[in-house]
């Protein structure tokens, strides 16, 4: 009986290993792991509709839900042939929760995360310290002072409540080129 036991415990113990390894394979990184989190490639992620090889950042507002409390009538009033009343309305209290608002994504294209070299990071800390947003050490780096003071300046400017650059926030700061219609804004060497 113990033989039993000890071959079903390694079977058990072979199937977790292979499950486990398994699921590890084919999970996608987190969101943390990645070079620029937040960011999704308009190909795999992005919203409907984004040009391919645009990238997007997300927001989410979410659903405004009020809760309703109201009477509801279970029983009419008895009155009686002469109009008197026999008996008085029975009601009961009901509450329910009403969506006001549902929630919504709100995308914004951002500079993908090979626009992101540490040169353009760095002339990003720079705009951000003249402009009274970031404090930090120019570090060429993503850091989370860098985050919390692009956050800063993008609700400043009405741009998206999100750690994650805006391409309108970097075009505005000069950190990413803007494109001009009918200019050639390439280098030839």
């Amino acid at each position: 009986m113990q033989y039993f036991r000890r071959s079903h415990l390694a079977q058990f113990a072979c199937i977790f290993t292979v499950l486990a390894s398994l699921s590890a394979c084919g999970a996608p990184p987190e969101e943390s792991d990645l070079p620029e989190p937040g960011v999704r490639e308009a190909t795999t992620n992005g919203p409907a509709g984004a040009a391919p090889g645009s990238c997007w950042g997300r927001t989410v507002s979410p659903a405004v839900i009020e809760t309703v409390t109201e009477q509801v009538q279970v029983q009419a009033a008895q009155i009686s042939s002469t109009g008197e009343i026999q008996s008085l309305p029975i009601y009961r209290t009901e509450t329910r929760q009403k969506i006001v608002s549902p929630r919504v994504d709100n995308w914004f294209e951002t500079p993908c995360t090979s626009a992101l070299t540490p040169d353009v990071i760095a002339t990003l800390q720079r705009a951000l310290e003249a402009r009274g947003f970031y404090g930090g050490a120019i570090s060429s780096q993503l850091d989370d002072a860098t985050r919390s003071a692009m956050r800063a300046y993008q609700v400043s400017t009405a741009g998206p409540d999100s750690p994650v650059l805006a391409l309108t926030t970097a075009r505005s700061l000069g950190v990413i080129a803007v494109d001009i219609p009918g200019v050639d804004t390439k280098i030839e060497g």
